[in-house]
C-alpha cells in the first residue's frame, strides 16, 4: 500500500471564492448555502433513498439537458418516487437557480431528489410524508487543467454489481460500495478506481465510465455493469460519426495494460486521460492521439 495519498480526480475543479455565496434551491425557497439544510428524518439523510443528476453549464447552455432530465425521471419512475413537478418544471428550477445566482458560464448544477421526510428513520417508504425533498445546488466549476496531463487508476477489489443488487442506471444517494472503491484506490496512491464486472471483465470507474484505445479501436465495455452515463453515449456517438472504429464488448485487464491509450469521462471532467493503471503505464504513459482528437470533437459538441 502507497504511502503517498493522491490529491487529483477526474472531477477536479479550480477553487472559486463566488461558491461561498450561492444560493441554494430547497423546496420551493433560495437560501445561503451555510443555512442549506435537510431535516435528519429526511429519506436522503436515513437511507439514501432518491436520486439525483449532475449537469454542466457552458456558454449559457446546460450540456445534454433532455437527457439528464429524462435520466432522472426514469429513475424515479423505477423506484416509485414521485418528483411532483413536470420535466419542464424541473428544468424552470435549475434555470431559476442559475439565474437568482447569475451564472452563465462555467457552473455545474447538482440536483437531488429524495422520497421526503419521514414520520419515523426506517425503511419502509410507506412511513414517507408524501412530498419529495428537492434541492438544487449551482457551483461555479473550471476544470483544473492540471489533470489533463493524465491520472493514475488502481483496480478495485470491489465490483460493480449486477442490476438485481445493485443498478448502476439509477443515479442512486446510495453509493457506499463505490466510495469503498474509490477510498481503497487513493490508499493504493492512485487517483480514482477501475472496477470489475461480476464476471472479473473491465466495467467502469468509481464515478465515471472508460475507455481504452488499441490500434486504431476505440473499445468500451457492454454497459451492462456500468453506470448509464451520457457523456459515455455522446463519446460513442461522436466516434461512430467521425469514423473511428468502436468496439463494445468485454475485455479484461490484460487488455488495458497493453493498450495504447485510456481514458475517463464524466459531465463535468468531459473527457480525462489516464496514464497509468495498476503502476503500469498505459502506452507512452502520457495522453495520446485518439484521446486528444476525442476532446477537440466533445469540446466543439458542448460549445456549439
Amino acid at each position: 500500500m502507497s504511502t503517498t495519498r493522491s490529491t487529483t480526480s477526474s472531477q477536479a475543479y479550480l477553487p472559486d471564492p463566488r461558491n461561498n455565496d450561492v444560493l441554494v434551491y430547497i423546496n420551493g425557497e433560495f437560501v445561503p448555502k451555510n443555512q442549506a439544510t435537510v431535516s435528519v428524518f429526511d429519506s436522503g439523510f436515513v437511507l439514501g433513498d432518491g436520486v439525483w443528476e449532475g449537469v454542466r453549464l457552458v456558454k449559457g447552455k446546460i450540456v445534454s439537458f433532455d437527457l439528464h432530465i429524462n435520466r432522472i425521471f426514469d429513475g424515479a419512475k423505477s423506484i416509485e418516487l414521485d418528483i411532483g413537478v413536470t420535466k419542464e418544471e424541473l428544468k424552470g428550477l435549475i434555470l431559476k437557480t442559475l439565474e437568482v445566482n447569475n451564472m452563465t458560464d462555467g457552473a455545474h448544477v447538482r440536483l437531488m431528489i429524495s422520497r421526503g421526510k419521514k414520520h419515523t428513520p426506517n425503511q419502509d417508504p410507506r412511513f414517507a410524508l408524501g412530498q419529495a425533498t428537492i434541492v438544487i445546488v449551482a457551483e461555479y466549476k473550471v476544470i483544473d487543467k492540471s489533470k489533463k496531463t493524465g491520472i493514475k487508476l488502481y483496480t478495485s477489489t470491489f465490483r460493480c454489481s449486477a442490476p438485481d443488487v445493485f443498478d448502476l442506471r439509477l443515479n442512486s444517494h446510495s453509493r457506499l460500495n463505490l466510495i469503498q472503491a474509490l477510498i481503497q484506490a487513493i490508499n493504493a496512491g492512485a487517483d480514482e478506481a477501475l472496477m470489475l464486472d461480476p464476471h472479473g471483465f473491465v466495467a467502469s470507474c468509481n464515478s465515471t465510465n472508460f475507455f481504452i484505445v488499441r490500434g486504431d479501436e476505440l473499445w468500451t465495455s457492454t454497459g451492462k455493469y456500468n453506470f448509464n452515463g451520457i457523456t459515455h453515449k455522446t463519446i460513442k456517438r461522436l466516434a461512430e460519426e467521425n469514423g473511428i472504429k468502436l468496439f463494445v464488448g468485454d475485455y479484461t485487464l490484460a487488455e488495458i495494460y497493453t493498450a495504447d491509450e485510456a481514458f475517463l469521462t464524466g459531465t463535468l471532467g468531459g473527457i480525462t486521460p489516464v496514464i497509468m493503471v495498476d503502476g503500469k503505464g498505459i502506452g507512452a504513459g502520457k495522453p495520446g492521439p485518439m484521446t486528444a482528437k476525442l476532446s477537440e470533437l466533445y469540446e466543439s459538441y458542448i460549445n456549439n
